[in-house]
């Protein structure tokens, strides 16, 4: 079976590195002895806002363009354990890093390239904060198997207010990504 490809890449690299913003509002709180304070606040402001105004975009263009897909809903796996993993995996160690040296900046730098590569490539860009600040919830989606083995297989990632999605039921949801979908109103 061919694996599903993954679209829309500078969407999906927006949605990881707006994923990992809260990082850089605690480095702008904390500060910076190596980097003059409003270069490095920039760069912190910039890495907060310019991924999340790109993904609001990206929700827009979706409602605009009316790229909903309806999704049956086979199997789910409801996420809210992964942003707590994912609060205390991350930005807690990177938080406590200590940037008062050339040598620890880079490497924490190094160390959060692999972050967002490991969130690209394990298809976790859906992991944000201010979904969940907002009320939001993530769920896995796997279709109806209709016994066929083929079917069935490839999960989409559904963001939604809902706080439980059932079996069977069919969620029109719009389009972030390939494996990334909206729903806005949902109940």
């Amino acid at each position: 079976m061919k694996p599903v490809k993954e679209g829309l890449r500078l969407a999906r690299l927006m949605m990881v590195l707006s994923s990992i913003s809260p990082l850089f509002i605690l480095w702008a709180v904390r500060g910076n002895s190596l980097i003059p304070e409003y270069w490095f606040l920039g760069f912190c402001l910039f890495m907060v806002i310019a991924p999340s105004l790109y993904l609001w975009r990206r929700i827009v263009i979706a409602r605009k363009q009316k790229q909903i897909r309806p999704i049956v809903v086979g199997k789910v796996e409801d996420h809210r354990d992964h942003l707590l993993v994912y609060l205390f995996a991350m930005l807690l160690p990177f938080y406590s890093a200590d940037l008062s040296a050339w040598r620890d900046l880079a490497a924490v730098l190094v160390a959060l390239g692999f972050i967002v590569f490991l969130f690209w490539h394990l298809n976790l860009h859906y992991m944000n904060i201010l979904f969940a600040a907002f009320g939001f919830h993530v769920f896995t989606i796997y279709p109806k198997t209709n016994d066929n083995p083929l079917s069935g297989k490839t999960s989409v990632v559904l963001i939604t207010k809902r706080v439980a999605v059932s079996g069977g039921e069919q969620i029109d949801a719009y389009r972030l990504s390939n494996t990334v979908y909206f729903e806005s109103g949902g109940e």
